[in-house]
């Protein structure tokens, strides 16, 4: 049987990489589609999150990375996908994704919506919560995969997560430190 995972990926977590992984063993063919959401502004373009995910998901030999624009039901028919995989996080996620599922249903009664818990480690885990703690500089490499981590660090020109910490010579300026040299200049 074949299953469409839909989504932004804008990245993709482990969260996202726990579901494909557990969809993998489910479904004959998992289809993982890049959707693109025009209420979103992503921080990588379509065909980066493709490949991020291609680079992922490389274990898995049932797995084939796409990406769509239109409606979710369309490219399932497209594919012959008689199955949409949705992961679950917490309970608002619940109320939204049935809340899809039941339009997807009278735009489409062929197609089952299929929801999965995510992993109790990842429950906490969204692609907004990873851009958020990437753009105040800290670590993400635990929260995505190790490629991606290192992407999201170049978007935001932080210092890799590899990179060691400064040495007690060489103190980070702060805000106020560049202040206060900035005015005895003038």
């Amino acid at each position: 049987m074949i299953a469409v995972y839909p989504g932004s990926f804008d990245p993709i977590t482990l969260g996202h990489l726990d579901i494909i992984e557990r969809g993998s063993r489910l479904f004959g063919r998992l289809i993982v589609v890049v959707m693109r959401n025009p209420s979103k502004t992503p921080l990588f373009p379509v065909h980066q999150r493709v490949a991020q995910i291609q680079q992922a998901t490389q274990h898995l030999p049932n797995v084939e990375v796409d990406t769509f624009d239109g409606l979710t039901v369309t490219y399932a028919r497209m594919q012959g996908a008689k199955v949409l995989l949705r992961g679950l996080r917490v309970l608002s996620d619940f109320e939204k994704e049935l809340q899809m599922a039941h339009t997807n249903k009278t735009l489409a009664e062929d197609i089952e919506t299929f929801f999965l818990a995510t992993s109790s480690e990842y429950s906490f885990l969204s692609s907004s919560l990873v851009k958020e703690i990437a753009k105040f500089g800290g670590p993400v490499d635990h929260l995505v995969p190790s490629a991606v981590a290192l992407d999201i660090c170049q978007c935001y020109a932080k210092t890799p997560p590899t990179a060691s910490p400064q040495t007690a010579m060489e103190p980070a300026p702060t805000p106020a430190s560049t202040e206060r040299r900035a005015e005895s200049v003038e």
